[in-house]
């Protein structure tokens, strides 16, 4: 029997992301699998501190090749399972926030590429303190929410806001920031103000289906260009028949096939990393969220694998090493 884990039998071993080999050291890696098991900004419904245990568990569902695109992401690059990135104190929000950054910088510093799984939104804040230490990063951001929000119960860190903090930080270009799936209804008219008002591109569900899904894929690339960019994937911006399991479901999303095609698109991007967040197996025993929410890290793993490649031939072309 073959000495791969990713091909032993899906129901034995230790579970790790994918199956892959558990590297907390990064050494030899190229592509992090991270879970962040930090639920602190959520406002209403808890459980997405349970989410990563979980997509671990189902993500042994993924098999090595994509067969839509033909990606193989495991032998195009190194990817470990690189654990969990714990808060220190994880009842104190913005020190825990603190504990994640410091982890994602560790695997800045070591030059290797994260995927995340949640975890409530809020992680993705202090991921981006940890990248974007060259600049401000492009954002592809899926949800049903903007995230673009300010103060709530006393605090601007929560689930609900880290973009509005990441773009006042100079962590994302807010021109160069798109959001496909908001929908839902509100409790204030211009609590997506900010999106607006700092220059985000805004696609709210209805002209997601106006513009069809082509025109949406284009609209991405356009907005995002050539720049290093970050892909955080909501799993409520999903209709909640594919992702029950989350804290704010929105009825009226799309659905997980436009959300992998979607995804797929992103293969020219220079993506720099990306999580799936707020998957909440609490309130989905079936464990169809994660499985849906280990799919999509799938996809980005695939992307982002083809990204790393790109940039190595781009590195190995300018340096003058073109194998010959």
């Amino acid at each position: 029997m073959s000495q791969d884990p990713k091909l032993q039998p899906r129901y034995s071993g230790i579970p790790t992301f994918m199956r892959t080999p558990f590297v907390p050291e990064l050494e030899g890696l190229d592509i992090a699998l991270v879970g962040v098991p930090f639920d602190g900004g959520v406002t209403n419904r808890t459980g997405t501190r349970h989410g990563p245990r979980e997509v671990r568990n189902q993500s042994s569902l993924m098999r090595t090749i994509n067969q839509a695109t033909g990606v193989a992401p495991f032998e195009l690059v190194n990817v470990g399972d690189a654990g969990d990135a714990v808060p220190d104190s994880p009842f104190e929000l913005l020190a825990a926030h603190a504990s994640i950054e410091a982890f994602f910088r560790r695997i800045k510093a070591a030059g290797v590429v994260p995927i995340a799984a949640g975890g409530d939104h809020s992680i993705t804040l202090p991921i981006l303190r940890a990248l974007a230490q060259e600049g401000p990063l492009a954002l592809v951001h899926f949800d049903a929410h903007c995230d673009t929000g300010d103060f709530y119960l006393g605090s601007r860190f929560h689930h609900g806001s880290p973009f509005k903090v990441a773009a006042e930080e100079g962590l994302i270009d807010p021109t160069k920031t798109i959001q496909i799936g908001i929908r839902g209804s509100v409790t204030d008219r211009d609590i997506w103000k900010f999106s607006y008002d700092s220059g985000m591109r805004v696609i709210h569900i209805e002209e997601f289906y106006q513009l069809g899904l082509d025109a949406v894929i284009a609209e991405i690339k356009r907005v995002v260009g050539a720049s290093p960019v970050y892909v955080t994937f909501d799993v409520d911006g999903l209709d909640p028949v594919y992702a029950p399991g989350t804290g704010t479901p929105e009825i009226g999303g799309f659905t997980t096939f436009e959300a992998q095609q979607m995804i797929r698109s992103l293969a020219g991007l220079d993506i720099v990393g990306a999580d799936v967040v707020e998957v909440s197996p609490p309130f989905d025993p079936s464990g169809v969220t994660a499985l849906t929410g280990a799919t999509m890290m799938f996809e980005l793993l695939c992307v982002s694998a083809l990204a790393l490649q790109r940039r190595r031939d781009a590195a190995d072309t300018h340096s003058g090493n073109d194998g010959g």
